[in-house]
């Protein structure tokens, strides 16, 4: 956010932003996104359509919840799979960002890693019970 409102503000008042700001935004939001990935997944944090949920009987729910943690898992490492190929195509490329040269591959890596592990959460909560807000109080973890 500081890079972001620095580059804007000399923009706006030098005519001149920081060299690679847009570049160096991107990999710390990659960073972010996927460092949250599998916090946000075991505490069951997904935006989700659930206003049919207490119309469902139990064994529903239990069967849907069983159902979208394999999907979300064999995405996840499918997903995690896919990632760690291309990031090795990039690494025996070269492959580096543009205005600053920083190598793209090593992102691409954390990101195949931290999928991967989102995808073993998911399955790690398949015998548990589905996360529902309001069962814990606020800021406990699982």
């Amino acid at each position: 956010m500081a890079l972001t409102f620095f580059d804007v503000l000399g923009r706006k008042l030098l005519s001149n932003s920081i060299p690679g700001s847009l570049e160096l935004t991107e990999l710390m939001m990659v960073v972010v996104i996927f460092a949250g990935l599998p916090l946000v997944s075991r505490r069951g944090e997904h935006v989700e359509f659930d206003s049919l949920d207490p119309y469902l009987p139990a064994r529903v729910r239990r069967a849907q919840h069983v159902i979208v943690q394999l999907i979300c898992g064999a995405v996840l490492l499918g997903l995690a799979w896919r990632m760690w190929i291309m990031a090795g195509q990039f690494l025996a490329n070269g492959e580096i960002t543009a205005q600053l040269y920083i190598p793209k591959a090593p992102f691409i890596y954390g990101m195949a890693i931290l999928c991967a592990l989102t995808g073993l959460v998911h399955l790690s909560m398949l015998a548990g019970k589905p996360v529902t807000r309001g069962d814990e109080p606020e800021g406990v973890a699982l």
